[in-house]
């Protein structure tokens, strides 16, 4: 009985993984410059990158870095964008309508002219964020997010402070 309980425990693991690995070969494509709706970029290093007005829409780029990356006018729409750095990034007109960005942090970041309808914001660091002209903001999607006395909103909007 107790190779049997072992065999399913291996399968289990073998098959488990692979579904949530990153694909690398999607990641070097992407730093490359490439578009890439739909991929698998799970915890990729996209810092400092610079890719303007790329399709990474409905891509899973869950626990990514991409500290310091100007990605204007790219679209993550759609995307699995859970726990994700953008520090300090450039993202003007970028695309995050439908996205899920919980616990994101966009600390520093430029965001002018980003498109947020639809977006999950629940427990997004916005401190310091440049985002007075983003687009499809609703006080409802702030409500679960912090920011600080630096964080730039569209009129009417504001956020909590961050602890």
């Amino acid at each position: 009985m107790k190779p049997i309980a072992s065999l399913l425990a291996i399968a289990t693991v073998a098959f488990a993984v692979p579904a949530m690995a990153q694909n690398a070969g999607q990641i070097a494509s992407v730093r490359a410059g490439a578009s890439c709706p739909r991929c698998n970029l799970f915890q990729a290093d996209l810092s400092g990158l610079g890719l303007k007005g790329k399709n990474l829409a409905g891509a899973r780029l869950r626990q990514a870095d991409l500290s310091l990356a100007e990605m204007n006018r790219t679209s993550f729409a759609g995307g699995d964008l859970r726990d994700v750095n953008f520090y300090g990034g450039v993202f003007g007109g970028a695309n995050f309508a439908g996205a899920n960005l919980t616990n994101a942090s966009f600390v520093g970041a430029y965001l002018e002219g980003a498109g947020f309808r639809g977006a999950t914001l629940t427990g997004v660091n916005l401190s310091g964020a440049e985002m007075d002209r983003a687009t499809g903001l609703t006080q409802a999607q702030l409500n679960g997010a912090c920011g600080d006395g630096s964080t730039q909103l569209p009129r009417g909007l504001s956020v909590r402070p961050c602890r």
